[in-house]
């Protein structure tokens, strides 16, 4: 059997079309792989692998299966929409303080503050929750409670973000809150008590800008 990393073509098939090849878990379709196999008579320009494994093949009729069999053991993780057309990974080991027999147990439906480790060309992101430098959570982690706010205009978020934002300094002045700001349009907020919910309305409409 032959072993494919990241961004590897899939070998070309002598009866296989577009339309008879199914393609399962590690392998993917992408343009931009087309420029690689240029001059490459034995690879398929439109097909690359994802991730590193045992390339497995299987022939039914005038169709053919291929996918990638993964060769090393996996730790937990998770997978995290952020927004974009592909979702991210996140290692269950990517938090502070986790090890192979204590790692978060997160649920569906959990919200998490993290940061991007990399956006590789040929696999999904990978997301962070601890400090690089530090391996610390530095405010990074599980979301609990509080709002989800979607659609905020990514020009808004960068200046949130910013050191000593006067936004976020005349609401928490005049209403104690938590916030945390994501660089993809969404913006988690919570109250410092649950009785406080008519002035976190007024938060969330200063947040958003409209």
């Amino acid at each position: 059997m032959q072993v494919l990393l990241p961004g590897d073509l899939l070998p070309s098939s002598s009866s296989a079309s577009s339309s008879s090849l199914h393609l399962g878990p590690g392998l993917s379709t992408s343009t931009a792989t087309a420029a690689a196999a240029k001059g490459k008579g034995k690879e398929r320009a439109d097909v690359a692998a994802t991730r590193a494994g045992l390339l497995g093949h299987l022939e039914q009729g005038d169709k053919e299966r291929w996918w990638i069999e993964g060769t090393l053991k996996r730790v937990k993780g998770y997978r995290v929409d952020i927004g974009s057309s592909q979702a991210a990974s996140l290692d269950a080991l990517a938090f502070e303080g986790a090890t192979k027999r204590n790692k978060p147990n997160l649920k569906v439906g959990t919200l998490v503050y993290a940061h991007l480790l990399s956006t590789p060309s040929f696999s999904e992101p990978e997301l962070s929750c601890v400090d690089p430098a530090t391996q610390k959570a530095a405010g990074f982690g599980e979301l609990q409670g509080g709002f989800l706010i979607r659609g905020v205009e990514l020009g808004r978020c960068r200046a949130l973000l910013a050191p000593k934002n006067p936004i976020l300094s005349t609401l928490g002045a005049r209403f104690p809150f938590e916030v945390a700001v994501g660089m993809n349009g969404r913006v988690w907020v919570k109250a410092a008590q649950e009785d406080d919910d008519e002035q976190l309305v007024d938060v969330i409409r200063e947040l958003r800008g409209r």
